[in-house]
């Protein structure tokens, strides 16, 4: 790690193998907290390049428990947090509307670090199980379609950079390389980012790393979400080939609306505002925001030819009952297993 550290103070890049190699160190826990926080510092100012986080990634997930899947029609909605908005639990209330329409989800996720509720807080809330191990997780998503993957269950090795990230107490590259890091190795992916100036980064990794289908999707606004207060700035990875576009509401058919309308203080607000939407009865902002990024969902599932399609479907399947028929079901399920 001190050569690293020489090597990066020097304003040298680390090739795919050295980041590899300097990860594993990190994930073994073979470095000091003070070193972790020089390399992620120095990296966060000068910037990381995609050589790098391939490399982070690689031995992130050679240090992961795994689901051991082979399907390339997963779908996860993670994205990198860390944007302060303090909304509603967007990307888990989309998850499920995407497993009640058919699309295998496989959500990564953990507790709230710096937002309002995390998705594992609102999961519970909602009585929605989270998978505590790879069989169930497995056995969940072939059952049901959909499975939670709570991050420390499956980054343990994660603990030894814990120490060093709240030191900091910035973002450092984890919160880019966490989305890429799925236990379930899903290879369609919608992706909340932060700053969309690491989008075209972020899919040149992910289409090394074998990505299928992957949007990048950043509010103009600040939310890491497709927002619905204006224009959303997109990246696109799509069999190998990346693009850039803008979307807002209007573009699909729906309405702009106000951040405010979706801001929480607590799980149980985000909870009451995500069964709202499954029904159908939520305020127009709400609907409009899952809408749009249910059906960015569903287009990089394969599910619809583009987003106003997807918007439709979705529309569709929340009218007629399906979502909240599928949500029911699996609360059902929670229940039986506490009985069991």
């Amino acid at each position: 790690m001190k050569q690293v550290l020489n090597q990066i103070v020097e304003g040298q890049t680390l090739t795919e193998q050295a980041a590899y190699d300097a990860m594993n160190e990190i994930m073994q826990g073979n470095t000091t907290t003070g070193q972790l926080m020089s390399l992620l510092s120095v990296i966060r100012h000068r910037g990381e390049t995609v050589e790098e986080m391939t490399g982070f990634v690689r031995a992130m997930r050679a240090n992961m428990t795994k689901l051991e899947l082979d399907d390339d029609n997963i779908v996860d909605t993670c994205g990198t947090g860390g944007d302060g908005s303090s909304t509603f639990n967007i990307s888990t209330a989309v998850s499920v509307i995407l497993a009640a329409m058919d699309v295998k989800v496989a959500k990564h996720g953990n507790r709230k670090v710096s937002s309002k509720s995390g998705s594992a807080d609102v999961l519970e809330t909602l009585g929605i199980p989270i998978d505590t191990t790879p069989a169930e997780g497995a056995k969940a998503l072939s059952e049901k379609g959909m499975t939670f993957l709570f991050a420390p269950n499956y980054h343990q090795a994660m603990k030894h950079a814990g120490p060093a990230r709240q030191e900091l107490g910035f973002r450092t590259v984890f919160n880019l390389l966490g989305p890429m890091s799925n236990p379930a190795n899903a290879k369609r992916q919608l992706i909340g980012i932060y700053d969309t100036a690491y989008a075209e980064k972020m899919a040149e990794t992910l289409n090394k790393l074998g990505s299928k289908h992957v949007l990048l999707a950043t509010g103009r606004d600040g939310l890491d979400e497709i927002t619905m207060t204006g224009v959303t700035d997109i990246v696109e990875l799509k069999n190998g080939k990346i693009t850039r576009f803008t979307i807002t509401p209007e573009d699909v058919g729906l309405k702009s609306g106000k951040l405010e309308d979706i801001q929480i203080e607590t799980s149980i607000e985000s909870a009451r505002i995500i069964e709202q939407v499954f029904k159908g009865t939520a305020d127009e902002s709400a609907m409009t925001i899952v809408t749009m990024n249910a059906a960015a969902g569903l287009y990089v599932a394969g599910k619809a030819e583009d987003l106003t399609d997807g918007v439709k479907r979705v529309q569709q399947a929340i009218q007629e009952g399906i979502v909240f028929k599928y949500f029911t079901s699996i609360q059902e399920e929670k229940e039986r297993r506490q009985y069991a």
